[in-house]
């Protein structure tokens, strides 16, 4: 029944209607990439590297080392932000900022083809490191993912739950210890007690501008709890802490992240709304990259020198 112009419509309608659905039950490469928010791979990438550093060496032929880099890349950030955006498809579709590099808006279709590809880059991985890491490394990897994961994902879905939110983003400063766990090395607690205390400030710092669309989701995090100003204080008080934390081992660091993050929590506590705390984000994004680069450069001198 083609006669006509319109003849091959309902034919060709019912071809584009099964190539959306296609579409809609696959997630290509790229989106996964996307997803894994490529900027922010210095939280974890970096802080593996800066942790062999502290443990005195520059490089290592390790080859559990080299493996949980590469984990620590698209892999695990993947795990963390893939989660994170399953789990807030709500409050996402509310955030003017999502659906690009700054966090996906995805459809209820995409988020089996999703979580299939978060199983199929950690699960192997993990097996491998496995049998690679000590034992001691292997438990603090898996704790580090298992606070991320239960960050995102109910039933404990930290995020919803104000202060804990904040408390459980400690995971990011876990890998720090993972080389000198798995060099037989000391640990260094004053840069993972200071890392630890800037991640708790930058979540909440970070979280800021998403408090009037996490409200209106029905989400209460620790930004709305406290509200825009309060939660700039509340930030604050954590940069100063990871500050003085941070003074015993590198004055100029301590000073490079007072100044930055301090300054940029000090800024939002005198504008307190969220377009103030949206316009500072890209800031707060490259703080890690600022306050990383001071204290790496300064290690990287004194192993080259030997002095450290």
């Amino acid at each position: 029944m083609s006669g006509g112009p319109g003849g091959r419509s309902a034919e060709g309608t019912e071809h584009l209607g099964e190539a959306a659905n296609a579409s809609a039950r696959s997630i290509r490469p790229r989106q996964v990439l996307t997803v894994s928010r490529p900027a922010l791979w210095i939280n974890t990438v970096g802080v593996l590297v800066t942790g062999l550093w502290l443990c005195g060496q520059l490089y290592t032929p390790s080859p559990a080392f080299w493996t949980l880099l590469a984990y620590l890349t698209l892999p695990y950030n993947l795990l963390i932000y893939g989660l994170n955006d399953l789990s807030d498809r709500a409050e996402d579709a509310l955030s003017p900022r999502k659906g690009g590099w700054q966090g996906a808006r995805l459809r209820a279709a995409e988020a089996k083809p999703l979580l299939t590809w978060i199983l199929a880059l950690n699960l192997p991985f993990l097996l491998l490191l496995a049998w690679l890491l000590p034992p001691a490394a292997l438990a603090l990897l898996l704790l580090s993912a298992a606070l991320f994961a239960g960050y995102s994902l109910p039933p404990l879905r930290f995020k919803a739950r104000p202060l804990l939110d904040g408390l459980s983003n400690v995971a990011y400063a876990l890998p720090l210890i993972l080389p000198a766990l798995l060099l037989g090395r000391p640990l260094p607690w004053l840069a993972v007690l200071a890392l630890c205390a800037y991640s708790v400030g930058k979540h909440a710092f970070d979280a800021a501008q998403d408090s009037e669309s996490d409200r209106n989701a029905g989400l209460t995090t620790t930004a709305v709890w406290l509200g825009v100003r309060g939660t700039a204080l509340y930030a604050c008080g954590w940069f100063v802490l990871a500050g003085a934390l941070l003074w015993p081992l590198s004055r100029l660091s301590a000073l490079a992240l007072l100044v930055v993050c301090g300054g940029m929590a000090l800024r939002l506590w005198r504008t307190p709304d969220v377009n103030t705390a949206a316009r500072l984000y890209p800031l707060s994004i490259v703080t890690p990259w600022i306050v990383g680069g001071v204290s790496g450069v300064q290690l990287v001198y004194l192993l080259v020198r030997g002095l450290y």
